[in-house]
């Protein structure tokens, strides 16, 4: 488990913009169970999700179309709601970070940590945006 004063900073950089921080199993099934479309981020220390993952996810948003509901929890602290986030994420393997949209329940669209690891903050912006002006 990595320490809260290390996760706290970058959790908010997510909240901060509306992002709800899951911590637990029981709100991450009941999040990725809810009509419309939701966007779940699970965040992580690691680099990638500093320069490319939460930087593109932001700026994903900021065009017309966006899901309607935006969830976080954190790899490596979060570890119960991490692993329930996963399970909804077959037959993808664990990642961290990754960028999943629902659709009414159901995984539409997934980044996982392999298509953000070297790209630009844009490139992510760009690839979700798209998933947004299909699905959202």
């Amino acid at each position: 488990m990595y320490p809260k004063e290390i996760v706290m900073p970058m959790k908010a950089e997510l909240t901060d913009k509306g992002f709800q921080d899951l911590t637990t199993p029981e709100q991450i099934d009941n999040a990725l169970k809810q009509n419309g479309t939701t966007l779940l981020v699970i965040n992580s220390v690691c680099g990638c999700a500093a320069g490319a993952a939460r930087p593109g996810v932001l700026f994903s948003l900021t065009g017309d179309k966006k899901p309607e509901h935006l969830i976080t929890t954190f790899a490596g602290f979060d570890a119960e709601a991490v692993a329930e986030a996963r399970k909804f994420l077959a037959p993808f393997p664990p990642s961290s970070p990754c960028v999943a949209l629902f659709k009414d329940g159901e995984l539409v669209h997934m980044l996982e940590r392999h298509h953000i690891e070297g790209n630009p903050a844009g490139a992510i912006a760009e690839n979700l945006q798209a998933a947004y002006d299909e699905y959202c």
